[in-house]
This record gives structure tokens, C-alpha cells and sequence, in this order.
């Protein structure tokens, strides 16, 4: 049985490796404040999953498309541990910001990142091997698809919660998070 003949969202019991995971964020306003959201790709090894969703509680301080970012990466890593898989993972993104802290080249300044970034370290060492690697948002396009459905999917229901003033955010930039 090959990839393509298995329905979106399944899996098999296969070994091989290694899985690819892509994930991406996406947050509304952009400087933060307001609705943050994930999505991801993961494939390979007989998987074939994929999902979007709310990155964090919609207009908390932490809704900020870094955080979005991360939790793209922690949601997948999640979903593979929790389907048992422990081979080598290859991950990749377009942000600049959460590959290059994963790989140690830069420093996480924000102390809101923090916790997300030792989350996902924790998480890479229940894999064999993690690889991090940065590609261009073009190369991204089904995991910022499936973030930008979920700014689609649960704004509606985020607007009828959202406070009168929003929260200020103190948000690192992402070199490679530009305007869309």
C-alpha cells in the first residue's frame, strides 16, 4: 500500500522513515492580540494527517503569530508521539524565527517563547532524530492553508468574545514573516 492510497487522516503501522512534518501559523491582527492559529502536515512512514486549529485562547497576549508558529510544530510532534511513532523527523517551516531557535542559532529573547520553545525541544527528544529545516512560505502552502482556514473557521465564534481594548503584545520578529 503506498501514501497515496491511504485516506487523508490515517495511518499505518509502518516504521519507515522519516516522517515529514510541515506546519505553519497565522495570526490576526499580525502584531498579536487577537486570534492565533496552527496548521500542519504530516507525512510519510504510511501517515497522512493533517489539521488546523486555535493556537491559544483567542485574544490573550500570547495570540501572536510566534506562538502560532510554535504550536504548529508541538501539535504535530503531539499527534506523532500520541500515534506512538518514535522514528526520525524531518520538520520544516517558514518561520525563520522557530527554526533557528530549534537549532540553536538563535536566542528566544521573549519570555513569552519561552515555554514554547522548551515544550517543542522536550518533544524532539521523543524521536530518533529531528532534523529543523527552514523553506520558503512557497514551499508551505498546504500548512498555511490549513492555519488560515482555522483564522476562518473560528473567528465567528472568537468575535463574540472579543474584549473591548485588545492586549498589547510584545512580539519578537520573525525575519522571514513578512506582509501576505
Amino acid at each position: 500500500m503506498s501514501d497515496q492510497d491511504l485516506p487523508r487522516g490515517t495511518a499505518t503501522a509502518s516504521s519507515e522513515g522519516p516522517v515529514r512534518v510541515h506546519f505553519d501559523g497565522a495570526c490576526e491582527p499580525a502584531r498579536g492580540g487577537g486570534l492565533a492559529t496552527f496548521g500542519y502536515t504530516i507525512e510519510g512512514a504510511g501517515f497522512d494527517l493533517e489539521e488546523g486549529g486555535l493556537a491559544v485562547r483567542p485574544y490573550s497576549e500570547h495570540a501572536t503569530n510566534n506562538v502560532a508558529e510554535y504550536a504548529g510544530a508541538i501539535q504535530a510532534l503531539e499527534r506523532l508521539r500520541g500515534l506512538g511513532y518514535t522514528g526520525p523527523v524531518e520538520v520544516f517551516g517558514d518561520s525563520q524565527l522557530v527554526i533557528r531557535q530549534m537549532l540553536g542559532e538563535y536566542a528566544v529573547k521573549a519570555e513569552h517563547l519561552r515555554s514554547y520553545h522548551a515544550w517543542l525541544g522536550r518533544l524532539a527528544r521523543d524521536f530518533s532524530a529531528v532534523r529543523w529545516t527552514w523553506i520558503p512560505r512557497e514551499q508551505n502552502t498546504r500548512a498555511d492553508t490549513l492555519s488560515k482556514q482555522a483564522l476562518s473557521d473560528h473567528a465567528p465564534s472568537a468575535l463574540r468574545h472579543r474584549p473591548a481594548v485588545l492586549p498589547e503584545v510584545d512580539e519578537e520578529p520573525d525575519p522571514a514573516d513578512g506582509p501576505d
